[in-house]
């Protein structure tokens, strides 16, 4: 249903047409049943027109960090997948300037857990985590969680929440999909 509606504003002539009158069906359906199901075939159509609607070169936003403002600007990125250890991960690399500091900062998402939770962790030192909260915050709208460990290493992780909102990058947004896909159990 997110691809139709997806398809809904990017698809072209007869298959826009198809794709818009599909997810109107579908929306009224939902109506119908009302409650959840119509909240849930809402969130899911307006998630679907968001994918890959914005692009990460040149994007920038102002956010708030522990009560200090950042000003991110985005140079450039991309989501590869790779294969380590027979594991399937997602590499989210992103290049950005966080008040006049340029960094490459990588976010490295797996599956863990029985119910095969997608979790993305960065290990940055100490004068870096701020910066990267703030690149993600800018990037999804949600804040990141940030450890730090007993030896001073400094987990900054992110959730499913976050890939839906990186997901809106044109740049991310296939290779998120398709690693979400291939790892689903």
């Amino acid at each position: 249903m997110a691809y139709a509606a997806w398809l809904s504003i990017y698809g072209s002539g007869e298959q826009q047409r198809l794709a818009a009158e599909f997810v109107n069906y579908i929306l009224q359906r939902a109506e119908k049943e009302g409650g959840a199901v119509s909240e849930k075939a809402t969130r899911i159509v307006e998630e679907g027109k968001e994918r890959g609607s914005l692009t990460l070169k040149g994007f920038e936003k102002e956010v708030e960090v522990n009560g200090e403002k950042y000003k991110v600007k985005v140079i450039d990125g991309e989501a590869v997948e790779e294969n380590r250890g027979g594991r399937k991960l997602l590499r989210i690399r992103i290049t950005a300037e966080v008040d006049g500091v340029l960094r490459e900062y990588t976010i490295t998402y797996g599956r863990r857990g029985e119910d095969n939770v997608a979790i993305g962790r960065a290990y940055v030192r100490e004068a870096d985590a701020e910066r990267l909260a703030a690149v993600v915050e800018a990037l999804t709208g949600v804040k990141p969680r940030i450890y730090r460990m007993k030896d001073g290493t400094i987990i900054i992780e992110c959730g499913r929440r976050h890939l839906g909102g990186f997901k809106r990058f044109a740049e991310l947004a296939d290779a998120i999909e398709k690693w979400l896909e291939e790892t689903d159990r």
